[in-house]
């Protein structure tokens, strides 16, 4: 279902009540969080909605239980803190608040790349080869046995924290002296030679896929949230190409659960074609975001796109 999206199913901005826009927290990503809550509440305020920004859970908690919230538009990202890892989603589904993107399963399961790659690989969707490497496990070894050149990763992470390109042993030492300090579980996948692209999640579609040319080597944070010289080309692909990506695109991020809206990252080997690298179950807001860019393309401005994913939180809203 990459066709067009229905006709907005909400006029009146009443019909949300008092709509939280929850941004910041205390995960790694808070700063491009921030970002994306300023604009979210910049747009739907300007739509008439009744937003309030509140700044991590606890925050959250508090204003549900003085009765202020009635639904909540999250653009908290990340984990232990943040918005993405299922705990949030738990918490307001106990508390019978609605929310937007993905319910607990998809957010816990996509915020851990290595399990959502394993659900992939059981589904028979194509993802690059990877190894598992438990807190205090050989790095080393495990670029060893993927092969060179890799790109290594912590599993519960985004917007690039802690991601290692290593094109040979001798970069390893700045990932290995991550790791001592990270202590969680790190992933080594198999860096796949080719174009990456991106393809948005809203309400049951696939949006145009996004392809992005960064000036560099790589798609880093820096080229994600400082530089102005990242190319964004939408639609990335043509004809039955674009068709196969977004339909990829859903089967990947129906087979981990989620639902309502997200964004879905793949690369295109030159000899395995498409492959799947991760899921965002609330993407980035901010002026070098790639779902408002892929709205665009079809005629979705910002305030519409912030409109419609807070219409998934309504009853009947969240398609699966």
């Amino acid at each position: 279902m990459s066709g067009s999206l229905a006709p907005l199913r909400h006029a009146d901005p009443r019909d949300f009540g008092r709509v939280a826009v929850l941004m910041g927290g205390t995960s790694a990503e808070r700063e491009v969080s921030l970002d994306s809550g300023a604009a979210v509440l910049d747009a739907l305020s300007g739509k008439g909605v009744d937003v309030h920004a509140i700044d991590g859970i606890p925050a959250l908690v508090d204003a549900i239980r003085d009765r202020r919230v009635d639904r909540v538009f999250n653009v908290l990202h990340g984990n232990r803190g943040g918005g993405e890892d299922g705990v949030l989603q738990g918490l307001l589904e106990a508390m019978g608040v609605p929310y937007t993107g993905p319910g607990v399963l998809g957010s816990a399961l996509t915020m851990d790349k290595v399990r959502t790659k394993q659900v992939w690989m059981a589904a028979g969707l194509p993802t690059p080869r990877f190894v598992r490497v438990p807190a205090g496990g050989d790095l080393v070894a495990a670029a060893r046995e993927v092969g060179l050149p890799v790109f290594i990763k912590p599993s519960t992470e985004g917007s690039s924290v802690g991601v290692f390109r290593i094109l040979e042993e001798g970069d390893l030492a700045p990932a290995v002296a991550f790791a001592a300090t990270h202590g969680g579980e790190l992933l080594v996948e198999r860096m796949v030679q080719g174009g990456e692209y991106t393809v948005g999640i809203l309400d049951g579609r696939a949006l145009p896929s996004i392809r992005i040319v960064p000036a560099g080597a790589w798609y880093d944070y820096h080229a994600k949230y400082i530089a102005d010289d990242t190319q964004y080309r939408c639609p990335g692909l043509d004809g039955d190409d674009e068709t196969a990506v977004r339909e990829l695109a859903l089967d990947a991020f129906r087979a981990a659960g989620c639902t309502g809206w997200g964004r879905v990252d793949v690369m295109r080997d030159r000899e395995l074609g498409f492959q799947l690298i991760e899921i965002n179950t609330a993407p980035g807001m901010t002026s070098h975001s790639l779902v408002p860019k892929a709205a665009a393309q079809v005629g979705i401005d910002f305030p519409t796109l912030c409109w419609r994913i807070l219409e998934t939180t309504m009853p009947g809203g969240a398609c699966p």
